[in-house]
């Protein structure tokens, strides 16, 4: 994909969104964002949120990662871009439910199981990626063993979410909602996580 194909499309975006309807971001900018639904997803450039879910803009908070993870609550003078995005969704923009959407043949999980193709560590995705060590199972190898720890790793991002005190203030008043989603790049299929009945076709 070329720089002029990008192009392209922002002026098929700007037609459809500025030209036709004029009203749909001068709303968007007078009346500010008010997205029900934050969507933690992978920066994987096959998995877009918004196209997925056919969201307009405006529709979702949305924040990418490697492998769509949350870390634990962890307050401190460090970088936290991750957790500063969701503090500002749910204690600014108020959201009502986050979906930690994951997703089959990530990359972020194949080095954590496998290790990298040039057998070198990694400066900064290898620390990120230890936020789901826990995931990895011995018991497994291969696609086999991916497929389970990408699963995984969304429900210990899940719980993750529930350390952050006014996340559990939130889903335990009845406020907000935790969803964990997993998305199967060679199917199209979309599976939803609940503890009482593990992963099941959403919808």
């Amino acid at each position: 994909m070329t720089i002029d194909r990008l192009i392209e499309g922002f002026k098929s975006f700007r037609d459809t969104y500025y030209v036709k309807q004029p009203d749909f971001y001068r709303n968007l900018v007078e009346n500010g964002q008010s997205p029900k639904v934050m969507i933690i997803a992978c920066s994987d450039s096959r998995v877009n949120p918004s196209i997925l879910a056919k969201a307009d803009p405006g529709e979702l908070f949305i924040v990418r990662n490697v492998a769509n993870l949350v870390p634990p609550y962890a307050p401190d003078s460090n970088y936290h871009g991750t957790s500063a995005a969701i503090e500002f969704a749910v204690r600014d923009l108020n959201i009502e439910h986050v979906i930690i959407l994951g997703h089959s043949h990530c990359g972020g999980i194949r080095g954590l199981c496998e290790g990298h193709a040039d057998g070198k560590g990694r400066e900064f995705i290898d620390a990120w990626m230890s936020i789901v060590d826990e995931a990895k199972n011995k018991d497994l190898e291969g696609e086999d063993r991916h497929r389970h720890v990408e699963r995984e790793a969304v429900k210990i991002s899940l719980g993750n979410l529930m350390s952050f005190p006014w996340i559990k203030r939130r889903v335990d008043d009845g406020r907000m909602k935790l969803h964990g989603w997993w998305f199967d790049l060679e199917v199209g299929e979309l599976l939803a996580y609940a503890p009482e009945d593990g992963w099941k076709p959403a919808g």
